[in-house]
């Protein structure tokens, strides 16, 4: 009796959790877009559903396995399962009350943070510190700092190429109708690999009975599916003409083509956000649901119900609170354009997915951050708003250290009221 009430709570916090995610970090994600007029709230709202989904329920389960058994070690409580089904529950608690606070009050914060220390708070207290896999954990630390710097690089490079190639040419609008078409391919065929790749060995097991390898297969088709979005964007393009005036005319329309392009790069960031993110509010919720069946292992099968379970929670909370971080880093940080938003959201989710794919939880909210940076540093120095970089810097530091205590005495009062053994 007392399992099935530990689990029913856990997925009412856990989607409390997602619902958080999706107000904080996914508004996070599409401030650019929004900032930058690429994009409504509300069509931000439509392709954040299809594509946070997609992402958490496609490529969900790399992270969530890393957050639920990676972090302290699962076997150390195979004698009492329920105290590490209590432990996750008391670390999604403390999260999610985290980041609503950080939400109410506008301040975009780190749910992977959050998670993973509530998650350190419990192991410590539960089974000393030597139940923590710091090995493991170095590497996901490193990756903290390595990610948000990818980001920023991949964020100036590409503006810059943009600025080199499109901007600073003689013909501003012809190169635009270059440029967006290679991007609409690119992002297409990081998209359908990915997906491709993840489940068609759940469809054909590990080969095709030709003996063609599944990723060989999956790059393939990715790349058929993206030269003919890139053909189909070519098109387009070409079907338009333009009169203008003079070159501010002539940036204006090539704005116009790159505010379009934005919109598939959003989907691209929610994508990435979704297969890395969702993980925070899910994998507390799998490790309980194991410790009710007594399958206390590093890793395991996430069911897809769970993954389709955070990926809704994801979505209704940026519908219903999301627009209280748009603006932090979609007007604040540096002034955001479409060219500078396609260029940032493209290293963000670049970044992000291949760490999803390494089962590394990163922060999305960090590597955004970076590649707004990236673009503004392209621009200038002095495009930099250091005040709130500074501002959000200090959100981050101090979210693990308050996560881990909070999580410790919840998990110490939880215990003892509920008197496990």
């Amino acid at each position: 009796m007392m399992e099935h009430l530990l689990l029913f709570v856990a997925l009412a916090v856990g989607f409390y959790m997602a619902w958080n995610i999706g107000a904080n970090d996914v508004a996070n994600a599409f401030g650019t877009s929004v900032g930058s007029g690429a994009l409504t709230f509300r069509r931000a709202l439509l392709l954040a559903a299809i594509f946070e989904f997609s992402g958490a329920f496609f490529v969900g389960s790399h992270v969530a396995n890393t957050i639920r058994g990676e972090i302290i070690q699962p076997v150390l409580f195979q004698a009492s399962p329920m105290d590490f089904a209590v432990g996750m529950l008391a670390a999604l608690v403390v999260a999610s009350l985290w980041l609503h606070l950080a939400t109410y009050f506008g301040q975009p914060v780190s749910t992977t943070h959050a998670i993973i220390g509530a998650v350190i708070g419990f192991g410590v207290v539960a089974h000393g510190p030597d139940s923590i896999q710091w090995y493991k954990l170095i590497r996901i630390a490193a990756s903290w700092f390595v990610s948000p710097l990818a980001g920023a690089l991949l964020g100036y490079l590409l503006y810059s190429l943009i600025r080199k190639t499109v901007l600073a040419s003689r013909r501003p609008i012809e190169s635009a109708k270059v440029a967006v078409p290679i991007g609409v391919a690119a992002v297409v065929l990081i998209l359908v690999y990915s997906i491709l790749n993840e489940t068609l060995p759940r469809l054909a097991g590990a080969r095709m009975p030709s003996g063609l390898p599944l990723p060989a297969l999956a790059l393939g088709a990715s790349v058929i599916i993206a030269a003919g979005a890139g053909w189909l964007g070519r098109r387009l393009t070409r079907r338009r003409t333009y009169v203008v005036k003079d070159m501010a005319d002539e940036f204006r329309v090539v704005e116009r083509w790159f505010g379009r392009l934005q919109i598939i790069t959003a989907c691209y960031i929610a994508f990435a956000h979704g297969a890395n993110d969702v993980a925070n509010a899910i994998a507390p919720i799998a490790g309980i649901l194991n410790a009710v069946q007594g399958k206390m292992t590093e890793t395991t099968t996430i069911p897809a119900w769970i993954l389709a379970f955070g990926g809704l929670g994801i979505v209704i909370g940026l519908a219903t609170y999301g627009h209280k971080v748009i603006e932090a880093v979609g007007r604040k940080i540096t002034e955001v354009t479409p060219t500078r938003g396609f260029a940032a959201e493209f290293g963000t989710a670049t970044t992000v997915l291949v760490c999803s794919l390494m089962g590394l939880p990163i922060s999305t909210t960090f590597v955004l951050v970076g590649a707004v940076m990236g673009v503004g540093f392209a621009r200038g120095f002095g495009a930099i708003d250091l005040k709130v970089v500074r501002r959000i810097f200090m959100s981050w530091v101090i979210t693990i250290p308050v996560s881990a205590l909070l999580a410790a005495l919840i998990y110490f009062v939880l215990k003892h009221t509920l008197a496990l053994t």
